[in-house]
């Protein structure tokens, strides 16, 4: 089995969708999501600069029309009987869902900029953000964010935590930081996965409701807690509470790997989750889909030669 895996925010860079939008199909299709999100994702995909999409209500969209695009682009490449699974990372996820049919793309798409608004909006309360943790016991470090009243808001396996929380407490940590431990302040403007964005729960659970919601047709992995997710409700569901819940990235992989998994795909815009599964899956093949060119690698990986 083959996982196609969705990177979450964080991953996007300046111009990175440029190779991709040189097929005039997938020019197209993104000016129509565009439209129908009122978000200008071609610009932001192939001119805007990195602080214009690193606001949290540009990126999320613009990352997941990449990975629904990168998906897309490659499942019409490989054999009909592949078998496969889908897993995303954070927002991630609503590719993941998409593709393996449990929402149609312009209903993840239009979820996703809601998702994205609502999140940037909860984040302006209050003065808040995130930060990687890397090295010491994962106990340990629970148990220091704990006391410096602090969030484990993303568990991605290899040893890296990231943090969460107001940025008083955050560069106070990082100012004194445990024993062998590294603080490193990440771009985003929120404490993503923490009870502060609540408020982003709601207005996203309101949205969700009039959607029409399918079992998916592939293996579908959950953030929650690495398990498989069986149907559309339940998908959606996770999705939700997932915006104020911490990211298991670390069990989905671990899922991975007592499975079998035969290889991993990390669709556009890729590299973190590519460069996790190398750490924590060795000798797992793993393909980073960064441009379409690097779909026939994908294609070598699932029929090699």
């Amino acid at each position: 089995m083959f996982v196609i895996a969705a990177p979450g925010q964080g991953s996007q860079k300046p111009g990175f969708l440029v190779p991709w939008l040189e097929n005039p199909l997938w020019a197209d299709q993104l000016e129509s999501w565009s439209h129908n999100i009122n978000i200008d994702l071609v610009t932001h995909g192939t001119s805007s600069d990195l602080q214009t999409i690193t606001d949290t209500a540009i990126a999320q969209p613009l990352i997941v029309a990449a990975g629904i695009m990168s998906g897309r682009a490659l499942l019409a490449t490989l054999p009909k009987d592949t078998p496969l699974a889908f897993a995303g990372h954070s927002v991630g996820e609503f590719t993941a869902a998409a593709l393996s049919g449990v929402l149609s793309d312009e209903d993840a798409l239009s979820l996703v900029a809601l998702r994205g608004a609502a999140m940037a909006a909860a984040s302006a309360r209050e003065s808040t953000g995130m930060a990687a943790i890397i090295g010491g016991d994962t106990a340990a470090v629970e148990a220091a964010l704990t006391a410096a009243d602090l969030y484990p808001a993303n568990h991605n396996g290899g040893g890296q935590i990231v943090a969460a929380g107001t940025t008083a407490n955050l560069e106070a940590f990082a100012a004194h930081p445990p024993e062998g431990l590294r603080v490193i302040p990440l771009s985003v403007a929120g404490a993503f996965h923490t009870p502060f964005m609540e408020s982003a729960v709601a207005e996203l659970a309101d949205a969700a409701a009039s959607r029409p919601l399918h079992d998916p047709t592939h293996v579908l992995y959950t953030n929650r807690d690495g398990s498989r997710v069986d149907s559309g409700a339940q998908a959606m569901s996770y999705m939700i509470d997932q915006v104020a819940r911490p990211v298991r990235w670390d069990r989905c992989m671990e899922s991975f790997h007592r499975e079998g998994i035969t290889g991993m795909m990390e669709l556009a815009p890729a590299g973190a989750l590519a460069g996790l599964a190398k750490r924590a899956l060795q000798g797992v093949p793993v393909v980073a889909i960064k441009t379409p060119d690097d779909i026939e690698k994908a294609q070598e990986l699932v029929n090699p030669s």
